[in-house]
């Protein structure tokens, strides 16, 4: 029986967070997922670094400082796959007076600290780029926030980990663990028996099941709410995002996505179960509906290219509205026996500081003294000073990417392309076009460096190729793949 420190059970954002801080902290760790790393919620969500402007409206300061705070230090540590965005609120038709959207844009400035992105200040006359796709007016304001690949970010997470020391098992599920004096004893799904000293609950939509499963009974609640997102051709030119003001009091974001598309999301739906991740006809009708309310170019459900819906266990507070459920995270200490940390709700943009949390909860009971390893540190691929030269370099270098997709792989890999590509020296040395401009060095590169096990994880999380792909061109890369050593 193999003995670790930590059982971590989730590969989402979260799982691989913390994964990450307790490697740095010098944890023996494992972590066992049984799908894929952001297999789940933590592959769809609306893919931004943010504060959470709306989250003002419903008094969560704490939560926004902080989230701000933790947007500047990714920004930083993750310039490959994290980028500045700009957002214009337009004025026209708001639901919410405009001195109260300037006190809200100011609060959000301050809450933050010293940044180093743009504060927010009112449309102008000259900024015909950000009126001209809306279909009336020029009131409004821009403010900024930060872009995220997060399947992305929750695999260098695991890289990081995984660097450290850390065993990152997926497509391993825990089958059962018991506790016995001060230890974990369990069974996972490939034959193995472990031990561990604690263990933490990242199960995301699935932690209450994974606490029934272990016989612990949760003080914490929590709420399931579908967040669905559709992507259509692009709405508008431009590098910049709208937050969009419906008369629900909702928002819902319009998104520059992968050159030619435009994201267009969120809904906030409750649901029953884990499983129930499907974007409804209603809520395609409701976000087509949100963007034609605002944008001169109309939209109709047959204009949707693709969708995805994540589950987002949010902890649950007594809210009425989905809307309104906190997205602050607890964490819950079960010390009856050996440890058990369960992690309740969370966003991507604090989960850095959520593993920082939870390494300090689970400190007494491992006799360890925690300190703050990953705040200024980088993360894979990331130690870029000025992501503009690193691209020149990258075309400077590997002449034979080409445009397009020497952009892609600078983003998605950052300086580890330095690794991948040591030996080509040509297009021929990068192995067959598997599709959309992904070869197979860089296939096998995600299959042993990535835990990519099956074609969806290469094409949809990994790398957004897929987008681009037909059913045919789909098909081959699964033979393809299987091909693959």
């Amino acid at each position: 029986m193999t003995a670790h420190d930590l059982l971590i059970i989730g590969g989402g954002i979260n799982g691989c967070a913390i994964a990450r801080e307790a490697s740095l902290l010098g944890l023996k760790v494992l972590l066992v997922e049984r799908d894929d790393l952001a297999g789940h919620t933590s592959s769809a969500s609306t893919k931004l670094i943010h504060g959470g402007l709306r989250y003002l409206e419903y008094y969560e300061f704490k939560l926004v400082a902080e989230a701000l705070r933790e947007r500047e230090r990714l920004i930083h540590a993750a310039p490959h796959i994290i980028r500045p965005l700009l957002f214009v609120l337009p004025q026209e038709n708001s639901v919410r007076p405009w001195w109260m959207i300037r006190l809200g844009l100011y609060l959000y400035d301050m809450l933050g600290g010293k940044m180093s992105l743009p504060r927010s200040r009112g449309l102008r006359a000259s900024d015909r780029a950000y009126s001209a796709p809306l279909k009336g007016g020029n009131r409004g304001f821009v403010y900024s926030d930060a872009f995220v690949d997060d399947a992305r970010l929750t695999v260098l997470n695991a890289v990081d980990a995984a660097n450290n020391g850390a065993e990152i098992a997926v497509g391993v599920a825990l089958e059962s663990a018991r506790r016995e004096g001060d230890v974990w004893h369990a069974s996972l799904s490939d034959g193995r028996q472990v031990s561990a000293r604690a263990i933490v609950n990242a199960a995301g939509p699935w932690v209450h099941q994974m606490l029934d499963s272990l016989g612990v009974t949760a003080k914490s609640g929590v709420r399931l709410v579908k967040g669905s997102h559709i992507v259509v051709p692009k709405l508008y030119d431009g590098d910049h995002a709208y937050i969009l003001q419906l008369p629900d009091r909702r928002i819902v974001f319009a998104i520059p996505y992968q050159g030619a598309f435009t994201e267009i999301g969120t809904t906030d739906i409750p649901v029953d179960h884990p499983e129930d991740a499907k974007i409804s006809a209603d809520e395609i009708a409701y976000l087509c509906k949100a963007a034609n309310s605002h944008f001169a170019k109309q939209i109709t459900p047959a204009d949707v290219t693709s969708s995805w819906s994540g589950v987002r266990p949010l902890y649950d507070d007594g809210a009425s509205e989905a809307k309104a459920v906190t997205r602050d995270y607890v964490l819950e200490l079960d010390t009856s026996g050996p440890a058990l940390l369960s992690v309740f709700g969370g966003k991507i943009t604090t989960a850095r500081h959520l593993a920082e949390e939870a390494l300090g909860r689970l400190a007494a009971p491992l006799g360890l003294t925690a300190h703050r390893v990953s705040r200024a540190r980088v993360f894979p691929g990331g130690a870029i000073p000025d992501f503009p030269v690193f691209l020149a370099q990258v075309r400077q270098t590997w002449p034979f990417l080409g445009d397009e997709r020497s952009r892609r792989m600078a983003h998605a890999y950052g300086t580890m392309l330095a690794e991948m590509l040591a030996d080509v020296k040509d297009a021929a040395g990068m192995g067959a076009d598997l599709g959309g401009g992904l070869t197979e060095i860089e296939a096998r590169w995600m299959k042993r460096r990535e835990w990519a096990r099956a074609p969806e994880d290469a094409l949809i999380r990994r790398s957004k190729i897929g987008l681009h792909l037909t059913d045919a061109e789909r098909s081959a890369f699964a033979d393809h793949w299987a091909a693959l050593s």
